[in-house]
């Protein structure tokens, strides 16, 4: 390794390095939030312009130091590499008046990078996506509970409430209003329960069903694999890097032995 290459590496390491990227982050945030006020934009646009492009060339640097410091192919390899290398260089795409308000939706997004800079919001991100799969499987498990409800919902009460069980996409709409517990009472099932005094089984089924056992499906999965990152996460590197020292020399040793069997044959 070279001099260059291990003061750079030594650079991004840093605790400063990392201080100093966190804080033009949230500096960027700040500047976005203060854009939605029309009258100090207007008064200000070139200062925020100054900025911004000061702002995307240091962010520009930053990911340089990191290309070399980690070198191309472990570059290339980091899954949040990739997230930041996309943000900047879109930033120096969508320059100019015609796309000033994509521009400005951008900036928006850089602060997105302080996922990738903040390890524990990283692991936590880690562990979301990791999520996917099984979320995937409850998602289906939802879908058939509220289609079943909505066809029910539909055929009990669209003569008497058709604003919200008039037909399938609204009664879906509805429950789907119902499940996040926002005025189901009052606004929905209270005025049904002039109708009928029974209505509230139908409700109280919906909300057990989707809100307390679907809900708590997605937490205890999301909570399972937050452990499994942070279980990883502590894992040392050393002994990782053993691993995997031991995966390729076991690869080579099965290619040797297939070399030495087709010899033989």
């Amino acid at each position: 390794m070279s001099t260059s290459k291990t003061i750079i590496q030594a650079i991004v390491d840093h605790r400063l390095f990392q201080a100093v990227i966190i804080t033009l982050i949230l500096l960027n945030a700040i500047l976005v939030g203060v854009e939605t006020y029309d009258h100090i934009y207007e008064e200000y646009a070139l200062l925020f312009l100054y900025a911004d492009r000061v702002l995307l060339w240091l962010f520009t640097i930053e990911i340089a130091l990191r290309l070399i410091a980690a070198g191309p192919k472990s570059f290339v390899r980091g899954g949040w590499n990739w997230f930041d290398s996309i943000i900047v260089l879109a930033g120096h795409l969508f320059t100019g008046g015609h796309f000033i308000t994509v521009l400005r939706i951008l900036r928006v997004l850089r602060v997105l990078r302080a996922i990738s800079v903040i390890p524990s919001l990283r692991r936590l991100v880690d562990a979301l996506v990791m999520t996917i799969p099984s979320l995937a499987n409850i998602l289906v498990l939802m879908g058939i509970f509220l289609y079943i409800f909505a066809v029910i919902g539909t055929m009990l009460f669209s003569g008497v409430f058709p604003e919200y069980f008039g037909n399938l996409q609204l009664t879906a709409l509805s429950l789907f209003q119902i499940v996040t517990l926002e005025s189901w009472a009052s606004g929905i099932m209270r005025p049904l329960m002039e109708y009928s005094p029974w209505v509230w089984i139908y409700f109280v089924a919906f909300i057990l069903v989707g809100t307390f056992i679907i809900f708590n499906l997605f937490i205890g999965v999301i909570v399972n694999n937050v452990e499994k990152a942070n279980e990883e996460e502590k894992e040392p590197p050393a002994s990782r890097r053993d691993i995997q020292e031991m995966n390729e020399q076991i690869r080579e040793l099965k290619a040797m032995l297939e070399e030495q069997q087709k010899k033989s044959s």
